[in-house]
């Protein structure tokens, strides 16, 4: 009897031991083809192109002389944004009369997990609240990423989906 337990204790550590072992590259792949498959499971596409207007003020643009203040900033966003949800705006026009980034202001993301292609950006190599806003937009559809210190540290962004 003694022997028994003994043998369900063994076998018992051995099992254990083994469903902890190090992940190896196997299992890397795997955890990579389970974050592309949990985006494809989502509502948010593996790929889009957006364009966007950045609008920073004093001390978010390191190199570029903004000297509009932070409350300036939020109300000229404010405008362009309404102005840019009236299907009649020409968004280009919009984006060269206004963008503290260069015009056109157009970039293409992969989501999380999803290999980029051509000139893409990786969703995790872009502001944070870039691509929380642009993914969630349908093609045609505008949105608005406020300016926050840790999500969108540039100023604010008029994004549209255009692919």
């Amino acid at each position: 009897m003694r022997i028994f337990s003994l043998s369900l204790i063994a076998a018992g550590l051995l099992f254990t031991f083994a469903a902890c072992k190090k992940k190896g590259p196997e299992t890397a792949t795997t955890e990579s083809q389970s974050k592309e498959s949990a985006v494809k499971s989502s509502d948010e596409p593996l790929h889009i192109r957006v364009q966007h207007i950045l609008i920073g003020f004093q001390g978010t643009l390191p190199g570029k002389n903004v000297s509009r203040s932070e409350d300036e900033a939020k109300k000229l966003a404010e405008k362009i944004f309404a102005q840019a949800k009236d299907p009649k705006t020409n968004f280009d026009a919009l984006v060269k009369e206004n963008t503290d980034d260069r015009a056109p202001g157009i970039y293409g993301m992969s989501n999380l997990g999803v290999q980029p292609q051509g000139d893409e950006f990786p969703r995790n190599q872009m502001v944070p609240a870039f691509g929380d806003v642009g993914f969630k937009l349908q093609k045609g559809e505008v949105g608005l990423a406020n300016y926050d210190k840790a999500t969108s540290p540039f100023g604010y962004h008029i994004i549209k989906r255009v692919e």
